[in-house]
């Protein structure tokens, strides 16, 4: 059974306004896929909880500019404002063959007073989120010629970036979790050292 895979960031924060600066460095350094063709990106301003119509819904033509969104979002501040990127980056994919496509994510900001349903009142809810769509990205299919070599590469470029935000973030606390709540970090590393059946 899939389920939704994605790292929840809790921030040491000097000051509120900081989660913006953070959520800039963070789409600074994620490794958007730069293919030409590929599907286009929406860039989101929510109001209130993630349950109301957007602010805005702007599309953009990739490959993704990252400062032209930047520059969007600032339009649009307030403690009750979400941010959120649905773009894309270079995974490999299986579809009758092996190959390296853009994959599916979404990079999200929660202001403080902002509702996102995950938790229990907005202030314990995390600063930054990453979803990266269903787990079997990362997990190796046996059944597939393959799988093995390839997932683990997936795997290795999923925990870069987890390393590079903790280097570049001031990180407090991170969560690597399917949508069932299960850590998800232990396996991935695991699936580095195992050895797997169909490589």
């Amino acid at each position: 059974m899939t389920e939704q895979l994605s790292l929840s960031i809790w921030l040491d924060l000097a000051r509120p306004d900081a989660r913006m600066r953070n959520f800039e460095t963070l789409l600074r350094l994620f490794p958007f896929s730069q293919r030409e063709g590929q599907p286009q990106t929406t860039v989101s301003v929510l109001a209130i909880d993630a349950t109301e119509p957007p602010l805005l819904e702007h599309p953009m033509n990739g490959p993704f500019d990252v400062e032209e969104a930047i520059q969007l979002m600032k339009e649009h501040r307030g403690d009750d404002i979400a941010y959120r990127v649905e773009s894309y980056w270079d995974l490999w994919q299986y579809d009758g063959e092996w190959r390296l496509a853009p994959t599916a994510v979404a990079l999200a900001c929660f202001g403080p007073e902002f509702d996102n349903g995950d938790a229990a009142t907005p202030a314990e809810q995390e600063h930054l989120r990453i979803d990266f769509g269903v787990d079997t990205t990362f997990l190796p299919q046996p059944e597939i010629l393959g799988s093995g070599r390839l997932v683990e590469s997936n795997v290795k470029s999923l925990l870069r970036l987890v390393h590079e935000i903790e280097n570049k973030l001031p990180v407090n606390r991170r969560w690597l979790a399917a949508e069932s709540g299960e850590n998800f970090a232990d396996r991935l590393q695991r699936l580095l050292t195992s050895t797997v059946p169909g490589q």
